[in-house]
């Protein structure tokens, strides 16, 4: 664990004790903080309370006069759509909010770091990057919104690289990021809530590229309109940029054509590698996800037929379209991540005869905008809150018929439960014995109807398919 500096003697509040809250209230205490924790949930200030240096005190009653900072766990809100009310006091009191990044940040002030953020794909490449640099031989720490707290990352110096994946909400809250790298894949709307619309996400996702040094490079995907707009209000500052696209060429840039990633960086067009052979990285966006990733790992020294190998070798993210098994021919994946319409738009393209598993607790729009895209699709079998929602945009005919706005409809079986869905896309995938069968769990909604966390509707869906494969047949892809 980082210890984090700068707080010695004073006294700090933390704000949120899940994971990354813990970690930072015990970071905290032993770089000499005297730290006052709360959380909203008992189970959360039980936890914590048997830290050592760690005092639980209802922040909501605390004396904020003498609190240096408060250190906010991301998950909640300090503007929009209402200021938590421990947040309120912080700031009528003028205390700084941060989070466990600006921790790191400060107690690691010369180690190099590739910050990465978009709405979707920022696992994978946060993943594939810190893959790419380990391959190497490059020293790196790959943590924040995937995977480690920051501050259970190792203390790196500056030869070192910290590889830290950026949510909006941690973006907010990290005021003194300087990245040496800095990557927004792309920007489609989410969270509007948590930013008070579609200007305030943006406004979030654009604090990546506030930093102070000279030699900085921005990442900037170029397959959407709002960070297309970012990357030439960037220009205008003679800012160092690299655009990357898995759908178009971008001169100077990254891109994929023609089932390749081409390599133009030193405007001269160089294919790196054929894109099949990256087999965790099916679809037009994860050949984005594998541009930034490679334009990332070149800008701090990686040699671009090491960078290409380690693409090759990427065994992939887990809830990230994953394979998982195949049964009987018909191929079983795992994208539970997907929770929002706009992510699952990028694995209902990938898959020849698609079995959809969808639904859950709907975001704004539903899945109205996956209409023109589900020809692949052979029927969807739909669980949660919003089922009967879905049911109604997407119902159909067999056979990826159109319906009277030429939009792809599909037929529809409610199923309501995993546990349910599962063996019926099975059974419909065997009963039509199509080549590249694919029951698919993208669900284009959160889990929270019915599980805790993405995570866990996952891992539900590996047990279920293991419980079809039988005792005798691992199933393994």
């Amino acid at each position: 664990m980082i210890a984090a500096t700068g707080y010695q003697g004073k006294t700090v509040a933390v704000m949120g004790l899940g994971c990354s809250g813990r970690v930072a209230a015990e970071s905290l205490a032993l770089g000499g903080a005297h730290v006052l924790a709360w959380d909203d949930a008992p189970a959360g200030r039980d936890a914590t309370a048997a830290n050592d240096g760690v005092e639980i005190v209802d922040l909501t009653k605390a004396d904020w006069t003498g609190i240096a900072a408060l250190v906010l766990s991301p998950g909640i809100p300090h503007t929009h759509p209402a200021p938590h009310p421990v947040a309120a006091l912080a700031k009528a009191a003028g205390v700084p909010i941060i989070g466990d990044v600006e921790l790191l940040l400060r107690a690691c002030p010369d180690a190099r770091v590739i910050a990465i953020t978009g709405t979707n794909g920022k696992s994978t490449t946060t993943a594939l990057v810190g893959h790419i640099l380990r391959s190497a031989g490059i020293d790196c720490a790959v943590g924040g919104n995937l995977g480690e707290p920051a501050l259970s990352l190792a203390a790196l110096g500056k030869e070192a690289v910290y590889v830290i994946e950026f949510s909006s909400y941690q973006l907010e809250l990290t005021p003194s990021l300087s990245a040496d790298v800095a990557v927004l894949l792309n920007i489609t709307p989410d969270h509007l809530d948590r930013h008070g619309g579609l200007e305030g996400y943006v406004a979030a996702k654009r604090r990546i590229f506030d930093w102070p040094k000279d030699d900085a490079v921005a990442i900037i995907g170029s397959d959407d309109p709002n960070c297309r707009d970012i990357a030439a209000e960037l220009s205008t500052h003679k800012r160092s940029i690299v655009r990357v696209s898995g759908s178009e060429e971008v001169r100077g840039g990254v891109f994929a054509r023609d089932g390749a990633l081409i390599d133009d960086q030193s405007f001269r067009s160089k294919e790196i590698l054929r894109l099949a052979d990256a087999e965790a990285l099916p679809g037009i966006h994860n050949a984005q996800n594998a541009a930034a990733a490679f334009a990332a790992a070149t800008t701090v020294g990686v040699d671009e037929s090491v960078a290409a190998d380690a693409i090759r070798s990427f065994p992939g993210l887990a809830h990230r379209q994953e394979r998982i098994a195949e049964i009987d021919g018909i191929k079983f994946v795992n994208d539970s991540k997907a929770t929002n319409a706009d992510a699952t738009a990028r694995a209902v393209v990938c898959y020849p005869a698609i079995y959809w598993i969808a639904g859950g607790r709907a975001k704004a729009g539903g899945v109205s905008e996956l209409l023109p895209l589900l020809g692949n699709v052979k029927g969807a079998f739909l669980i949660g809150e919003c089922a009967e929602d879905f049911a109604t945009t997407l119902s159909g005919t067999f056979g990826g018929a159109f319906d009277g706005a030429g939009l792809n409809a599909v037929p529809v079986r409610k199923c309501g439960t995993l546990d349910r869905a599962v063996p019926a896309a099975f059974e419909a995938a065997r009963q039509d014995s199509l080549e590249g069968a694919t029951v698919l769990l993208s669900p284009a909604a959160a889990s929270f109807d019915q599980f805790p966390n993405f995570e866990l509707r996952g891992e539900a869906f590996r047990r279920l398919v293991a419980d079809l494969a039988g005792p005798e047949d691992g199933g393994a892809a």
